[in-house]
């Protein structure tokens, strides 16, 4: 009897053994593969935390076309990161109907908290860029819950969708390659919350042309916007959104490029004064 519980014994740690091994070798494909995947998404990684409190924990949640910096304490994207490419158009299908709850959240944020709540269902990665660059699958993927943050009607319908068309119609076709950032700015109403989501006071988006001697704009757009301000009053340096978000946007940039590129507000190349006053499609 004790020789067979013997034998059983080392059957099952030998076992065991084997599954920690496929484990370990899954677990290093896996964070290989996903390493690849955020660097096509993202340019000089994704965004990082620079302080310890509790509230700027996220977890990087991987979609089609786009990555999630999702925030379970806050019960929000912190931020989105994707990149545009002039390519021939993916094609489009139509405006999917509703917004599908993500099961990744710990939380169970539905499209219904929204309803009668003076605030819109907004975008952080677009429907249409992604659509356009990366077809109907990534499109669908932009109306799971964890891309969606509540934003005023004037703010996400006038001066965001007007911010969205230019880099779209006028930025891309002029750079050819775009990597974007955006996100919610929070205050300390840390209660001020719509069902579970946090509301935040304003948002944020970083447009970097790639390469060896990159370029950047940066807006912070508020909450309280009429809809009709011209787009290059909310430019504002990466540093000064580093300091109001506490994120690290490009963690492998080297310090030499980083400090020139962060620290000043540099439209030069952009033509932007040819489109900050351009009203939108429904305006």
């Amino acid at each position: 009897m004790i020789a067979v519980i013997s034998y059983q014994f080392r059957r099952l740690v030998r076992g065991a053994g084997i599954s920690l091994v496929f484990a370990v070798v899954g677990s290093g494909l896996w964070y290989w593969q996903e390493r690849d995947v955020r660097d096509q998404l993202s340019w000089m990684g994704v965004p990082e935390w620079q302080a310890t409190s509790w509230q700027g924990f996220n977890r990087v949640l991987r979609n089609d076309g786009f990555l999630v910096g999702w925030s379970d304490i806050r019960v929000s994207p912190l931020w989105a990161s994707y990149m545009l490419n002039e390519t021939a158009e993916a094609p489009i299908g139509d405006r999917p109907s509703g917004f599908e709850r993500d099961w990744r959240s710990l939380w169970p944020v539905t499209s219904d908290q929204y309803t009668r709540s003076g605030y819109d269902r907004g975008h952080l990665a677009p429907n249409y860029a992604i659509a356009r660059v990366y077809g109907r699958d990534a499109q669908l993927d932009t109306f799971r819950m964890t891309n969606i943050t509540p934003q005023r009607p004037d703010l996400n319908r006038r001066v965001w969708q007007r911010l969205e068309e230019v880099v779209m119609d006028d930025f891309l076709p002029r750079f050819g390659r775009l990597q974007v950032v955006t996100g919610p700015v929070f205050d300390e109403r840390f209660l001020h919350r719509i069902g579970f989501t946090q509301v935040p006071a304003a948002f944020y988006k970083i447009i970097v042309v790639p390469g060896e001697h990159p370029r950047a704009l940066a807006f912070l757009v508020p909450q309280t916007v009429h809809g009709d301000e011209p787009l290059d009053r909310f430019l504002v340096s990466i540093d000064e959104l580093e300091a109001r978000t506490r994120l690290d946007f490009f963690p492998r940039l080297p310090e030499a490029v980083e400090t020139p590129l962060e620290s000043h507000i540099e439209t030069q190349g952009w033509g932007l004064e040819r489109v900050a006053r351009r009203p939108g499609r429904f305006d």
